[in-house]
């Protein structure tokens, strides 16, 4: 009697959803697709220091989990070029050896990123329309609309079902390159059936429809042919769209226009090059060379919009640049929305503006920017279009995820199919099911210092504020055999202005000396031992005649 053969038993596996950046926040997005030995990367951005991470440049998602999983990692997709999409992928790209796929525009600026970071990598140049592989997942890239050129959603196609990552978008049906979202392969794929929709969720509290690009077009055409001033524009260094708008109107009006920042140079060689900006001969001037031209026939277009310490703008504002200083008369846009948590920069800025003389306009004045994001009436189309079965709200903070999810329940959507996620959870997705783990992954904001990637964490900020709050006090005194040579200094900074507490200083002085002689008095001929109890004695003297506790800091040596 033969056996019976046993049919083969597949273990059902789960797709699971990684966010590592992008969540309760704006910027730093980065999402990882695992299913068995393959994962796959969207986005690698990065996000600016908030006023607490004193001294920190930017901020970037922590790659551990990446880095310990490195040989399932296939490749990178990036949606766009702004900063929080591919601000972080040099920094990745040092830690894996992984492709990075991206349209035209986004590739040639991701490369000169990787040039400043002399980082070399593989990259891959890719259209709307194209089909990749990574592994089990199969991603179809869509055409979409957003502030930058070559935006593209992702239909990544995974053993469970399909998910749809719109990336940054918003509905225009006028965009500036003519190119409109494709609506047509969209209601395709909701036929198809969308398993799980990840949808922008930044402007889901704003009711009705985001405005066209080309309302802006028009609203800087009407400034710039109404006024004879000198006129300086900041927006986003990433908004090719708005720059070509504004050298349309600038060569309407016969004036020249020259381009300060780093970014911004960089960006417009870059989209020149490229074919994205259509600047027409003679118009590009260097601003080295712009002190002969009339103040009618001049725009500057300059970085600064959100009111950064160093940026272009600010220093023209401060008469700190090399060669534009903001004067009477002037007239300067801000072609921007304050990105959250910039609003006390951006009013700063413009204080500082309206001080010069200078005659500044900014939205809420007249339409000098669009959102490049979707507002409640687009987002209920995307919705209604794919029908997806669940839904995760991303790309935003808090309320705007919860905005989101309120907006998908009110167009039938049950609670239970809608995940309000935070950055290193882990969910599980399959066919009929999607929940969120126990699992984590490490999330926590790494912070970038100078060439230092992830060296200060939260101990060495608290110092800081402490420091920038308390201010410091260092004491030093050399000693040899015991005995100390030199008078101890008392060096303070940042604590009192030390020519107007000539009483305090001096009294601290002799504390300080007094328990040297007490210590040297007592047998104890250690150094430091010494310097721990002048601070403590200095450290109770400051505090009953100031009631304030500086960072008191014990330098003394033995030679």
């Amino acid at each position: 009697m033969t056996e019976k053969k046993r049919p083969k038993v597949f273990k059902t596996r789960k797709l699971k959803v990684i966010p590592m950046g992008g969540l309760h926040e704006i910027g730093k997005n980065l999402t990882a697709f695992e299913y068995g030995d393959d994962i796959m990367l969207v986005d690698c951005g990065m996000a600016f220091p908030d006023d607490e991470m004193l001294g920190i440049d930017v901020v970037i998602p922590d790659f551990t989990y990446l880095i310990e999983n490195s040989d399932k990692v296939r490749g990178l997709v990036i949606t766009h070029a702004h900063e929080d999409h591919i601000g972080a992928v040099p920094y990745l790209l040092k830690e894996l050896d992984v492709p990075v796929y991206g349209t035209r525009l986004t590739i040639g600026f991701i490369k000169n990123k990787l040039k400043e970071h002399d980082v070399n990598a593989r990259l891959v140049e890719i259209t709307p329309g194209d089909v990749l592989k990574f592994g089990v997942f199969q991603v179809e890239t869509i055409h979409t609309t957003h502030s930058v050129a070559d935006a593209i959603a992702l239909c990544i196609d995974t053993p469970v079902g399909k998910v749809f990552h719109t990336g940054d978008f918003k509905v225009d049906f006028t965009p500036v390159d003519g190119e409109p979202i494709d609506f047509a392969r969209l209601a395709m794929l909701g036929e198809e059936g969308i398993l799980l929709l990840m949808a922008d969720s930044t402007n889901a509290e704003r009711k009705g429809y985001t405005p066209s690009e080309k309302n802006v077009g028009i609203a800087l055409k009407n400034i710039f042919a109404s006024t004879k001033k000198r006129i300086i524009i900041a927006t986003f260094s990433s908004n090719v769209h708005r720059v070509q708008k504004i050298i349309d109107a600038a060569v309407e009006n016969g004036r020249k226009v020259a381009v300060s920042g780093r970014s911004m140079e960089n960006m417009v060689a870059i989209a020149e090059e490229l074919g994205y900006l259509d600047i027409p001969a003679n118009t590009l001037v260097d601003i080295k060379k712009i002190k002969n031209i009339p103040d009618d026939q001049l725009v500057i277009i300059t970085t600064g919009s959100q009111g950064e310490p160093m940026s272009a703008l600010t220093r023209m504002a401060n008469n700190m640049h090399r060669q534009v200083n903001i004067r009477m008369g002037d007239m300067v846009i801000l072609s921007s929305n304050a990105v959250p948590g910039n609003e006390k920069s951006v009013t700063n800025i413009v204080n500082a503006l309206l001080e010069k003389g200078a005659e500044v306009i900014y939205n809420d004045i007249t339409e000098t920017h669009v959102s490049g994001h979707a507002s409640q009436e687009e987002l209920k189309l995307i919705h209604t279009i794919l029908k997806p079965k669940f839904f995760i709200p991303v790309h935003g903070e808090m309320k705007h995820l919860l905005a989101h999810k309120e907006l998908a329940e009110s167009l039938g959507m049950a609670e239970n199919r809608i995940i309000i996620a935070q950055n290193g959870d882990v969910i599980e997705v399959t066919k009929a099911k999607i929940k969120k783990t126990k699992d984590t992954v490490p999330a926590t904001p790494v912070m970038v210092d100078g060439l230092g990637v992830g060296d200060v964490g939260s101990s060495v900020l608290n110092e800081r504020k402490y420091l920038s709050e308390a201010g410091l006090i260092v004491i030093t005194c050399t000693f040899e055999e015991g005995m100390p040579i030199t008078r101890p200094e008392i060096i303070s900074r940042g604590f009192v202005y030390v020519k107007e507490q000539k009483a305090l200083m001096e009294g601290a002085q002799e504390v300080v000396e007094d328990e040297i002689m007490y210590c040297i008095d007592n047998g104890l001929e250690d150094a430091a031992a010494i310097g721990e109890k002048c601070k403590s004695a200095l450290r109770n003297y400051i505090y009953q005649k100031t009631e304030r506790s500086p960072v008191i800091v014990s330098v003394f040596q033995k030679i």
